[in-house]
């Protein structure tokens, strides 16, 4: 079986959103202390990511970082929104392809979700996050919206392919495939022992999901 979709999906680091003013004139700076602080995450996890070791990750003084991002706080939460718009622009551009089934659709974005797992970036900044989620509440509030962003994509797809499920069936789906899929990282994620095995891993993940999804009924989950 040929990976129709090898290859073509590329989610960037960050997308930016525009804020309620603008802010054109410093949005190198915006961009340039989100991307140190991502790199510093990634690289040497969370516990290195305090103010002024992103300030200096950036070129940035102190003071001009708490100018755009006053507490910590504030640079996580906007760090994890410009990392969760890149998928979402992805997988709504997936959502409304012209021309193609749902199922075709749905099959597109698990295979962005799992080649994406086999990059750095992915392998080690959601990891990370998951690890801190235990201990930091702010962090768990931030990792479940971030999820639930994620999931919405899925939840439509799956109510298209399989309209007699309610909305909580649809949900509850949703979350299986995604605890399914982002459970791969550790075993087959950026240089870990199953990453060559991905390939299989993703036909496997797809006509289980599919077979799944097509033969529920309501009653299946009362």
């Amino acid at each position: 079986m040929k990976n129709r979709f090898k290859n073509k999906f590329i989610v960037p680091d960050l997308v930016l959103q525009e804020r309620e003013g603008g802010y054109d004139k410093g949005r190198d700076v915006y961009e340039q202390i989100l991307r140190a602080a991502l790199d510093l995450l990634i690289d040497q996890g969370y516990r290195a990511v305090s103010m002024r070791r992103v300030a200096a990750a950036s070129g940035v003084k102190l003071g001009n970082l708490t100018y755009y991002f006053p507490t910590k706080e504030d640079l996580v939460r906007e760090l994890l929104n410009a990392v969760i718009s890149s998928y979402e622009i992805e997988f709504d551009a997936i959502v409304h392809e012209e021309d193609t089934t749902a199922i075709h659709r749905l099959e597109e974005i698990c295979v962005l979700i799992l080649e994406d797992i086999g990059t750095k970036k992915t392998t080690r900044f959601f990891p990370e996050l998951w690890a801190l989620s235990n201990h930091d509440d702010f962090v768990l509030e931030r990792i479940q919206e971030l999820y639930a962003r994620a999931r919405h994509p899925m939840v439509q797809l799956i109510s298209e392919i399989n309209p007699a499920l309610s909305a909580d069936q649809c949900e509850t789906i949703a979350l299986f495939m995604s605890a399914s899929m982002e459970g791969m990282t550790i075993f087959a994620g950026f240089e870990k022992p199953f990453a060559g095995k991905m390939p299989w891993l993703e036909r496997l993940t797809i006509k289980s999901f599919i077979d799944l999804i097509v033969s529920m009924t309501p009653e299946d989950l009362p």
